[in-house]
């Protein structure tokens, strides 16, 4: 089912099954993607990575994630873009910004416990239902369904990664940080750039993270480059100088011993072990 108006405003609600997954890797650009599975295992491959969701998982995607593989028994999957509601322009409204979407983390995972299922359900009801209406309202509607499951999504979130420990202005640094590095990684590798742009020193930034993770912000900048170096090696033709230059570094020779030290091979030999697994 799709919602979809002259403003190129789109809402995707489907039911998923094996013969129908086609859809979900036809995303276009400003895309956001959750799919929650509701059957056994479901095994997607993102960015050459394997995840293993159970009954009652949410995984959550945007455009910049490459879908290489999916198997599933069922599943449903809501996909909208900025037009239709900019997760960005109304952070104030679900606070998912740096957490479900444009985190620099790992892909973020929901597990939906039994005594919210039920929360869920009625939302997907009511957005099936509404789905089918054609009045003046139904975007207001879809838009206020929408942002209940993803409330209800940050709220698990929040409680499963500590930040439930932290005040709100706390963990809206944390978003914020993992937002600009989203933004800024290719051209900014050090922390003090992140820090001024929140008012806070490294020193600070670090202590937060400390709360809630045992990843300084250090690692998560480092992280996101390897996440973009590594698909751009995956995914297209670009030469490794020409990933290095993409990604802030003049000296080919500081990115390669940079790669290497996070991967343990260099680019070119990635690059190599990537093409002979394909062939």
């Amino acid at each position: 089912m799709i919602f979809t108006n002259n403003l190129k405003e789109t809402l995707q609600v489907y039911n998923l099954d094996q013969t129908k997954i086609d859809i979900v890797f036809n995303i276009q650009k400003t895309d956001m993607t959750f799919i929650w599975n509701t059957g056994d295992d479901m095994k997607i491959e993102v960015d050459k990575n394997l995840y293993t969701l159970q009954k009652n998982q949410i995984i959550f995607l945007t455009e910049f994630h490459k879908i290489d593989s999916l198997k599933l028994e069922s599943a449903r999957m809501v996909r909208f873009n900025q037009p239709f509601y900019c997760i960005i322009n109304h952070d104030n409204e679900v606070g998912s910004k740096g957490m479900l979407f444009f985190g620099a983390s790992d892909i973020p995972i929901v597990t939906v416990d039994e005594d919210l299922i039920r929360d869920f359900e009625v939302s997907w009801e009511i957005f099936c239902s509404e789905m089918t209406k054609t009045d003046i309202l139904q975007k207001d509607m879809l838009q206020s369904i929408l942002k209940r499951m993803l409330i209800l999504s940050v709220r698990i979130l929040r409680q499963s990664n500590k930040f439930n420990k932290l005040e709100k202005s706390q963990s809206d640094i944390i978003r914020e940080f993992n937002y600009l590095v989203e933004r800024h990684f290719a051209e900014h590798h050090d922390v003090a750039f992140y820090a001024s742009k929140l008012n806070k020193s490294p020193k600070t930034l670090s202590n937060l993270f400390s709360l809630v993770s045992q990843r300084a912000p250090l690692h998560i900048i480092h992280d996101r480059i390897m996440i973009h170096a590594k698909r751009q090696i995956n995914y297209t033709g670009l030469s490794i100088k020409e990933i290095a230059y993409e990604l802030g570094y003049d000296n080919i020779q500081t990115f390669s011993r940079f790669f290497k030290s996070r991967e343990g091979v260099s680019p070119v030999h990635y690059r190599k072990k990537v093409t002979e697994s394909v062939s």
